[in-house]
């Protein structure tokens, strides 16, 4: 496992001064991305209800600015530009979590604070209350075995030639009753009794989070409830795409395939008839299984090098922002390489069409780069889908509302594109567009 529990964790800044977190877009995974039927089905039942936790976060006033975020350990500035769809039905350790993840902007003091104390600062700051929010508007008898959160913030250490700031990530995975049972508690020894049963981590190692004390509590004295301690091969699969917002990173290896070798048949009589087998029409071949996250992995690993190329080089040529290189993944029971850029195109007020910004987007920001882009990944490999993602900045500032559009094209389709075949529009016909995680028809005459 590296850095990453959920899919990664912590950020900034213990001072004087006291920020708000803003309204930014409230989006949530559509229930259309989601592959598990199970885990979609959850997603369907409560989408609204996870749309208006995901506002009401938006809207709560932490001590420090708060972003959910599908992706943790950002730097405040990529924040409020970054994915924001952090509630998420996931299987972590074969159990079905409603998962909370984003980052906090509080970066504390090394000397003053130890880790325990961090822990229990933000457990406070920010777990509380957004649990007594999810409590405020999910069922108690939500159907799902535990709620989880990952969030990220940062901590300051002093030298005296320099300073540091580190990240840290507080993972806490709690029993779906003993959430509710937390959101209700009204004393830290009743705080402390479910936190002593539950899994808490920090930047991925098992922990003891005190809320009264100064240093951790022993771990194996501790009544832990959620089985099985994570490791370098246990996985957590995001309920929509392995890669694009898995928890952990998934090392399974394909099964070798057995190949028993067959003995000596027994010598036929010196005069039997040899029996002729009648022809038999050919069983069809079976079905290929859909790709699975594993197969993403292999070819992560297999083109690293090239994929890191193509980074380095995007950043600069193709706008590609720094915390999410390209990478494949599993859309749709297909291999979809995914790209995200940063829209160079500026966009006024949020109240704007959001049509016409994805038209522009694509017409006048992707499509110009679709032929240099092609061009640079091999024939060679095999996948079958292009995940372009696109981010909008839709006001000034580090905290301005912004979206994301997703143009998840066929690879044959975009080939014909490049190559002048078809035209944008007959391109897009056979893609799927998403803003913010919900999809949109475009057509891009009617918006101009």
């Amino acid at each position: 496992m590296s850095d990453n529990f959920w899919r990664r964790f912590l950020i900034p800044a213990f001072g004087l001064a006291i920020a708000f977190s803003g309204e930014s877009a409230s989006a949530q995974v559509s229930p259309a991305e989601i592959l598990n039927p199970d885990l979609k089905a959850l997603e369907e039942t409560y989408f609204p209800q996870l749309k208006a936790l995901n506002q009401s976060i938006a809207k709560t006033k932490f001590p420090f600015s708060f972003y959910l975020s599908r992706y943790v350990g950002l730097d405040p500035a990529q924040q409020a530009e970054s994915d924001s769809r952090g509630l998420e039905f996931v299987r972590f350790q074969d159990r079905v979590i409603l998962k909370i993840t984003g980052n906090y902007n509080a970066a504390y003091d090394a000397a003053r604070l130890t880790q325990n104390e961090r822990a229990a600062n933000t457990f406070r700051a920010v777990v509380l209350p957004i649990l007594n929010l999810a409590a405020a508007v999910l069922p108690p008898d939500l159907p799902c075995d535990g709620i989880g959160f990952e969030i990220s913030h940062h901590t300051r250490a002093h030298d005296r030639s320099y300073d540091y700031e580190g990240k840290e990530n507080l993972v806490l995975v709690l029993d779906r009753d003993d959430a509710w049972a937390l959101s209700r508690a009204s004393t830290d020894l009743q705080r402390q009794e479910i936190l002593n049963r539950s899994k808490v981590f920090i930047s991925g190692k098992d922990f003891g989070l005190s809320l009264t004390e100064r240093d951790p509590l022993n771990v194996e004295a501790l009544p832990r409830s959620v089985p099985a301690r994570p490791d370098a091969t246990a996985t957590a699969r995001s309920s929509t795409v392995a890669g694009h917002s898995s928890l952990l990173k998934s090392n399974h290896p394909l099964s070798p395939v057995s190949t028993a070798v067959a003995g000596p048949a027994d010598p036929a009589p010196a005069n039997a008839n040899p029996v002729v087998p009648s022809p038999k029409a050919a069983d069809p071949p079976p079905a290929s299984p859909p790709p699975a996250p594993a197969d993403a992995e292999r070819l992560n690993e297999k083109y690293q090098a090239q994929l890191a190329a193509l980074a380095k080089e995007g950043a600069t040529k193709f706008h590609f922002v720094d915390y999410s290189p390209p990478a494949f993944m599993v859309f749709r029971d297909q291999i979809a390489l995914q790209m995200t850029l940063r829209n160079s195109i500026q966009f006024g007020p949020v109240k704007g069409s959001i049509y016409k910004r994805a038209a522009q987007s694509f017409d006048l920001f992707l499509a110009p780069q679709l032929k240099d882009l092609s061009d640079r990944i091999s024939p060679d490999i095999e996948f079958q889908l292009f995940d372009f993602s696109v981010l909008n900045k839709l006001a000034p500032g580090a905290k301005g509302a912004s979206e994301a559009i997703e143009f998840i094209c066929p690879r044959a389709a975009l080939k014909q594109f490049v190559k002048v075949e078809i035209t944008n529009q007959q391109l897009l016909d056979q893609s799927i567009i998403l803003v913010n995680g919900v999809r949109i028809a475009l057509n891009l005459q009617l918006v101009e």
